[in-house]
């Protein structure tokens, strides 16, 4: 008997190939039968018509962040939401473990770094998750039986280096007989169950003290290293961050991603490639990596959002105005010292300066701040100022667009919410992307799911690709857009018999009405625990998901099922 049966569904299987109308029946966590509508007279134990409706395998993300967010929401939300069914966390060099057993110090360490690097609430970290592990398989065994998505993960080098260095992880190199014990560790991880080896060299990322975290430390050797040992264990990768990846590679960085890829015998994914026909040698520079690599026998992938994703920006908490070069200096004082040096003419004209200069890579588009629209407001001097654009503010009060920002933003105690507008919305920088994506080494994904909580939403990117290829811009086929969002990331991250619709394949599968799949603006929400505030964006047009071959999504709401 099957479990379930969708009737007359319009089928994107997910290899690309022309959609077929089909019955396809689930049982015992598999796809049972796909066969022609009306063919299929075994029993059911529930049906559903599904004449109208997409059914595609379910969306896999490559890039999260939800290693702690599933211990009290393992619904991975939004992302479950918007049909994704596998998701890969563990990324950019940060996990929860493993942790020393005898250094209960390092666990507070590992919430501040990364309540600091990856935007996520601290009372939330402390308040939400059991920390009731040490090794990695631990931690796996915490989730085990308890989320409604399919979740694997990365084992952050940071973590490694703290277990084996403690302190000295951050500015130090290990001894031969340390670096043994991080690669005794990781193929400990691995053995458990770990997907593979994440690490960062990006000058962005600090810790909770503001020092560099600590893979910012290792020199090649350490990073060829334990790429080797990632070469013993089968179906892994590497992910890995470097400064380059926020405008353009060095040649040394280049060469590294290459050689750790060669090394591995495995594919290096980065995250992510801004694409923008404003800067046009941008692109050709940032695949010259994955060139490089193919020419030195192993594989570089660029990852790449598919949508333009909103930020929330504020002058008040960290954000990624904090990251242009010199800012953080500023945006890091006292909220009084903070106001008197934003409302000093010569400060200002600096960090414009430096926002504008060739070290401020991709977050030069940052500083367009005329363009900015203003969010919510707290104080009676800025009412009436919610959703209207700076510039025109500015022109009425005869200020700088940076200086009436600066004064807004000081009225509300440094509450404001600013919304920066994108400078890459053009018709060149959608058809450059379109150009992109054809390139065998991009791939989509880099949604930062469950990172950066009050500040962007990328989880929705999957609806709201789908959306704008059926009835916006329409740059890529339904077909191969399914592709793009389940075969592709399957098969880098080698997910044995998932990301298709085919008979003996795992049932994770997303029903969605292609005239409805769309993603509801961000709004902000007080649901972490704490109540601490996030960016939230209902689905719509999803009809049901299923992990492995059990509903967890019905009409764009939780079942409350945790097959995953």
């Amino acid at each position: 008997m099957l479990d379930h049966l969708i009737k007359g569904a319009t089928v994107v299987d997910g290899t690309g190939a022309p959609s077929y109308t089909a019955d396809v029946g689930i049982r015992d966590g598999r796809i049972a039968v796909v066969a022609e509508p009306g063919t299929v007279h075994e029993e059911a134990r529930s049906s559903q018509e599904a004449a109208g409706l997409v059914l595609a395998p379910g969306f896999v993300d490559p890039h999260t962040h939800y290693d702690a967010q599933l211990f009290w929401d393992p619904y991975a939300t939004p992302s479950m939401n918007h049909g994704v069914t596998t998701v890969a966390g563990g990324n950019c060099g940060f996990t929860l473990a493993p942790l020393h057993p005898d250094r209960p110090e390092d666990a507070d360490y590992t919430r501040r770094m990364m309540s600091k690097v990856e935007g996520m609430s601290l009372v939330a970290l402390e308040e939400g998750a059991p920390w009731n592990w040490h090794s990695f398989g631990e931690y796996l065994d915490a989730l085990e039986g308890r989320t409604a998505v399919n979740a694997g993960f990365m084992v952050g080098h940071c973590a490694l280096r703290r277990h084996v260095m403690g302190a000295d992880a951050v500015g130090g190199q290990p001894s031969e007989e340390q670096l043994a014990e991080m690669l005794r560790l990781f193929h400990e991880a691995m053995d458990a169950g770990a997907w593979g080896l994440s690490t960062t060299q990006s000058a962005t990322h600090s810790d909770g003290d503001g020092e560099p975290v600590a893979s910012r430390h290792a020199r090649p050797g350490e990073l060829l290293a334990l790429s080797r040992a990632v070469a013993e264990h089968e179906g892994t990768q590497i992910e890995a961050i470097v400064s380059g990846c926020l405008d353009q590679f060095s040649d040394e960085e280049i060469d590294l991603f290459a050689e750790m890829s060669a090394v591995a015998g495995r594919p290096l994914n980065w995250n992510v490639l801004t694409i923008d026909a404003a800067v046009p040698e941008r692109v050709p520079r940032q695949l010259e990596a994955s060139e490089r690599a193919r020419k030195a026998g192993g594989r570089v992938v660029a990852l790449t959002m598919p949508i333009l994703t909103p930020m929330n920006m504020s002058l008040g908490t960290f954000c990624a105005l904090n990251l242009i070069p010199g800012w953080g200096d500023i945006l890091g004082l006292p909220p009084a010292e903070r106001v008197a040096k934003l409302r000093d003419p010569a400060v200002r004209a600096e960090m414009l300066r430096r926002a504008d200069s060739k070290e401020a890579g991709v977050f030069r588009r940052l500083a367009r701040f005329d363009r900015y629209v203003i969010g919510d407001t707290y104080s009676a001097a800025n009412e009436g100022l919610s959703g209207r654009v700076v510039r025109d503010i500015a022109a009425e009060r005869g200020l700088d667009p940076f200086e009436c920002l600066v004064e807004i933003c000081a009225a509300d105690d440094l509450r404001t919410v600013l919304w920066p507008m994108p400078t890459d919305n053009d018709p060149a920088s959608w058809e450059l992307r379109r150009r992109t994506w054809e390139h065998e080494d991009v791939l989509l994904g880099g949604s930062d799911a469950g990172a950066h909580l009050d500040r962007m939403c990328g989880a929705p990117y999957t609806t709201r690709f789908l959306g704008d290829c059926l009835r916006g811009r329409k740059l890529v086929g339904l077909e191969r857009a399914v592709k793009m969002l389940t075969d592709d990331p399957a098969r880098l991250f080698g997910l044995r018999e998932r990301g298709r619709v085919t008979e003996g394949w795992h049932a994770d599968l997303v029903l969605f009405d292609p005239d409805r799949i769309d993603a509801g603006p961000a709004r902000l929400l007080h649901d972490l625990p704490g109540d601490s505030p996030r960016l939230d964006s209902e689905a719509t047009g999803i009809v049901g998901v299923w992990v492995n071959g059990v509903e967890t999504v019905r009409d764009d709401r939780v079942t409350g099922a945790v097959p995953g």
